[in-house]
């Protein structure tokens, strides 16, 4: 009987041991997870219960107090349009027609966010950007077309919908990965670890920093329009009239004039001296040839 008894408790504990070294490696396992978990972030968004984004829940508001890539559009399908316009009138007086430009785009609820003049011997020229809303951009450029005469005109428009969407996932990815990353920081026991996390960090703080400003730019392109304008007038260059001359200047002016005559024809002479000799060899050649002739018939 004690050798069944004994026999049972033997078997319970080598059960008891087991059951223990299981559960050592089932921890050894789950840390292992966790550790290999901090780099598999940069890849995966964090999740809430439903399985959605931690961020999608809660939309953000940028510093400029437009809607953050958190939020989520109201149409989805709407097309992120960039359009963009480039105009050379020219026009009769230009400091007119500057003011009228200001009226015109005031009016259209627009502003001006560049202006150059310039001025030459030949034309004076000013270039202006103009940001317009978009429901307002065909009106406005009718109204600038009547301001003179339009001798270039250059319309353009970009669809960046598939890169607005893809700012706005990767913005989201990255601040879900900063806060896994603030999580795991709190976690941390070595200095080692505190110093790899915090890195890893500011690394996400660049690239969100980064897609921060590229999507701040698409959504600034995309709200307003922009028109290139250049406006030049010709500017008449003055011809000076013809001087009163005397009768004693004119006859100098002749005098002048003969000699000049003369002083050309002697230097026209001088650059001629090979066919000068050329013509008198000629005329030599051509007396001889005559004499020859002539002599026999006078000793007949």
């Amino acid at each position: 009987m004690n050798k069944i008894t004994g026999a049972f408790v033997w078997l319970a504990l080598l059960l008891g041991s087991c059951s223990s070294k299981k559960q050592e490696a089932g921890e050894a396992v789950a840390d292992q997870a966790v550790t290999l978990a901090a780099p598999a972030l940069e890849y995966a968004p964090a999740a809430n219960a439903s399985g959605a984004s931690a961020d999608a829940e809660q939309p953000e508001t940028l510093a400029n107090g437009s809607s953050g890539p958190a939020a989520v559009p109201v149409n989805p399908a709407a097309r992120q349009l960039i359009y963009r316009a480039d105009v050379d009138i020219k026009v009769r007086d230009l400091a007119r027609t500057v003011t009228r430009v200001d009226s015109i785009v005031r009016r259209s609820g627009s502003w001006v966010g560049a202006a150059a003049q310039t001025r030459s011997d030949e034309e004076w020229r000013q270039e202006m950007t103009i940001r317009v809303r978009p429901e307002k951009f065909t009106g406005l450029l009718s109204g600038l077309s009547t301001l003179g005469t339009v001798e270039r005109k250059s319309l353009t428009s970009d669809d960046v919908t598939a890169e607005h969407a893809d700012v706005a996932a990767r913005l989201r990815t990255k601040r879900a990965l900063e806060q896994r990353y603030i999580g795991l920081l709190g976690q941390a026991k070595k200095v080692s670890e505190v110093l790899e996390i915090e890195a890893k960090i500011g690394q996400v703080r660049e690239e969100i920093e980064s897609a921060e400003s590229r999507f701040k730019a698409l959504n600034d392109q995309v709200a307003y329009s922009t028109i290139t304008l250049k406006l030049y007038q010709p500017l008449a260059l003055p011809t000076p009239g013809a001087p009163v001359l005397s009768f004693g200047s004119r006859v100098a002016e002749a005098f002048y004039g003969g000699w000049e005559f003369v002083t050309n024809l002697f230097i026209g002479l001088i650059y001629l001296w090979p066919l000068l000799i050329l013509l008198g060899i000629g005329l030599w050649l051509l007396r001889r040839w005559r004499q020859r002739r002539v002599q026999p018939r006078a000793e007949a």
